[in-house]
C-alpha cells in the first residue's frame, strides 16, 4: 500500500508539471544590445513570475516560467548605475524601486513595453503586443516558439535617432529615449482623454505617426488595436529580444 501511495504521489506531481507546461509558457529574455540592460517585469494578474528585475549582460539570456493566466508587462531599463549597496538608478524606464528588483512597480515613461496575457487553459489563446504608448527607449521583439497561428512581432528601429526635440530625453550619449506626445505635451488629443476619449474621436497624430512609420506592428497611440494586437494558440514559448 505504501508503494502504491508513493507512486500515486509521483503521478500527481508529474501530471501537475505537465499541466503547467501545457498551459503556461517559458519566457526567454535575451539582450542583443551592445551594452548591459536591466529587464523588469510587472505582474498585472495571475501567479507572479519569480523575478521582477535583474541585470542582463550583452548577448546573455535568461529563462523564466510564466504560469497559466499570467498577465503583465516586460521592459528593459537602460543607462543604469549599481552602487556598493546594490542601489540601482536607471536613466530610462526606471521602476523607482531603487533596487535590482522592481517589486511590483511599473516602468517610468518613456519605455518600450511588451504586454502579454496567457490563456487560463489549453483551449484559449495568448494575447501579446509591443506598446510605444508610453514612449520608446530601445528596440525589442517577440518571437513565438511553437503554438498555432503565431506571428513574430518586432519594433527594430531606433526611434531615438528621429525623435523630435520636444519629445527627446537626452543623456551623455545623446538622445537616450523618446517621450510620447501625451507625456511631453499633456494635451487631450495626444492622450485620448476628455473629448478625445474614444476610438471614434482619437486618431493618429503627427507624433504617433513617427512611431508608427518605423514600428508598424507596435501600438503608437491608445487606440491602435487593429494592427497591433496579436494572438497565439496555447502551447508556445516565447523569445523576447532587446535590440533584435
Amino acid at each position: 500500500m505504501a508503494m502504491i501511495s508513493i507512486r500515486g504521489m509521483f503521478a500527481l506531481f508529474w501530471a501537475t508539471i505537465s499541466c503547467l507546461s501545457v498551459h503556461g509558457a517559458i519566457f526567454t529574455i535575451r539582450n542583443n544590445c551592445p551594452y548591459k540592460v536591466w529587464p523588469a517585469i510587472l505582474t498585472g494578474s495571475g501567479p507572479p513570475i519569480s523575478l521582477t528585475g535583474f541585470g542582463l549582460a550583452s548577448k546573455a539570456s535568461v529563462n523564466l516560467t510564466a504560469k497559466p493566466s499570467w498577465s503583465g508587462r516586460i521592459w528593459a531599463r537602460t543607462h543604469c548605475t549599481l552602487d556598493s549597496s546594490y542601489k540601482v538608478i536607471c536613466a530610462t524606464a526606471d521602476c523607482g524601486s531603487g533596487r535590482i528588483q522592481c517589486n511590483g512597480a511599473g516602468a517610468i515613461p518613456p519605455a518600450s513595453l511588451i504586454e502579454f496575457t496567457l490563456a487560463p487553459n489549453s483551449g484559449g489563446k495568448y494575447f501579446y503586443d509591443i506598446s510605444l504608448v508610453d514612449g520608446f527607449n530601445l528596440p525589442l521583439s517577440i518571437t513565438p516558439q511553437g503554438g498555432a497561428g503565431c506571428k513574430s512581432v518586432s519594433c527594430p528601429a531606433n526611434i531615438n535617432s528621429v525623435c523630435p526635440p520636444e519629445l527627446a530625453v537626452k543623456g551623455g550619449s545623446g538622445v537616450i529615449a523618446c517621450k510620447s506626445a501625451c507625456l511631453a505635451l499633456n494635451q487631450p488629443q495626444y492622450c485620448c482623454t476628455g473629448n478625445y476619449g474614444s476610438p471614434d474621436k482619437c486618431f493618429p497624430t503627427r507624433y504617433s505617426k513617427i512611431f508608427q512609420q518605423r514600428c508598424p506592428q507596435a501600438y503608437s497611440y491608445a487606440y491602435d488595436d487593429k494592427t497591433s494586437t496579436f494572438t497565439c494558440g496555447s502551447g508556445a514559448n516565447y523569445l523576447f529580444t532587446f535590440c533584435p
